[in-house]
């Protein structure tokens, strides 16, 4: 546990800035300090649980503002101070789960960016199922399905040059080694085929780039189909992609769940099948529950930043502060610039081209 509290903006949570006083408790009881920003009414709230104090704020940015002009313009607002709470030390890290481009925005603005980083990633666990049925979630992949794989980018970079992924792939390959205690994470880019020419020309020319280096084990080309296979540690691909692989991902998982209860309810037989079934596909349903994970990492920033789902329950924004945590004890941020640097995937080192225009 780190000595300085996380800062959780408490507004923007589907379920209400209560559900984030839920949420901060449960954290708290693991012995993580949280500070919420939010409204003056979760005051009565916060006096009754340890270990969480408010600051209260009724500005914050939703999702239908522009990200760059509202947290410019609204310096008041919930996301914009607690990003500068860990900015300035007062805090060890930034969790949200309300406007994802208001948050990796004024995570961006007030942390900044490693020095050498291109553009910074959003790096999302993805739990696998486990062949026993016990718990994946925020435990080290390994080969055979069991554990989680590292997937970025999943929203902060819409478009990407082949340089961004290649620092990527360095960026993920860091945090799983230095927060997800894998030894040696396995690396692959998300394509249409396996062969070093698939894949749009930013995907093969990445390919070559990481093909020829030693500095992080690289597996090559990993199609859609083979992303909860547990066949790589860290998969990469551009943002755009990744959002709607992970969307699908998720949507997916429901879908099955309710097909599997449907078919469960549809006659005495199915049903008692369904009964004896209920334990294993309870387990499974958790273990691809984003709730399980918390939410995903914005890396390549000077600062811890979890951006959890807007969906979240109250576990959900307790696990969000738990890997917040974990990445400041485990010094994430230090570690992966050193693994940049020793690596040389630095913007010098790429030969970046101009600097980026910024998260969208």
């Amino acid at each position: 546990m780190t000595g300085s509290p996380v800062a959780l903006d408490a507004h923007g949570i589907d379920g209400g800035p209560e559900l984030a006083v839920e949420g901060a408790r449960l954290a708290a009881a693991d012995g993580i300090g949280v500070r919420l920003f939010g409204p003056e009414s979760l005051a009565p709230a916060c006096a009754e649980a340890d270990g969480v104090e408010l600051e209260p704020v009724e500005e914050w940015i939703g999702n239908d503002a522009d990200p760059v002009a509202a947290v410019r313009s609204a310096p008041g607002s919930s996301i914009v101070r607690a990003a500068a709470e860990v900015a300035e030390g007062r805090a060890s890290a930034l969790v949200s789960a309300g406007s994802t481009g208001a948050t990796m925005t004024a995570a961006l603005f007030a942390l900044k960016r490693i020095k050498g980083v291109h553009r910074p990633a959003l790096a999302a666990q993805v739990p696998l199922p486990a062949p026993d049925g016990a718990s994946s979630a925020l435990r080290p992949g390994a080969a055979g399905g069991a554990g989680s794989l590292l997937f970025l980018d999943v929203g902060a970079n819409t478009e990407v040059r082949p340089q961004h992924l290649i620092q990527f792939a360095f960026l993920g390959s860091a945090f799983s080694r230095a927060v997800l205690g894998v030894e040696r994470p396995r690396v692959a880019l998300l394509s249409v085929g396996e062969e070093q020419k698939k894949g749009t020309p930013e995907v093969a020319e990445a390919h070559a780039a990481l093909a020829a280096q030693d500095s992080i084990v690289f597996i090559g080309n990993l199609e859609g189909r083979d992303l909860l296979t547990g066949a790589a540690d860290v998969l990469v691909t551009d943002g755009f992609t990744g959002n709607v692989a992970l969307k699908t991902l998720e949507g997916t998982a429901r879908a099955v769940a309710g097909a599997v209860r449907d078919a469960a309810r549809s006659g005495p037989l199915a049903a008692a099948g369904g009964l004896m079934l209920r334990p294993a596909l309870g387990g499974l349903r958790r273990q691809l529950d984003p709730n399980s994970v918390g939410g995903a990492v914005l890396l390549g920033l000077r600062g811890v930043a979890v951006v959890a789902h807007g969906s979240s329950t109250p576990e959900g924004i307790a696990n969000a502060a738990r890997l917040a945590d974990r990445a400041v004890a485990e010094r994430a941020i230090e570690r992966t610039a050193e693994s940049l640097r020793a690596s040389g995937a630095t913007r010098e080192g790429l030969r970046d081209d101009p600097a980026p225009t910024g998260s969208r």
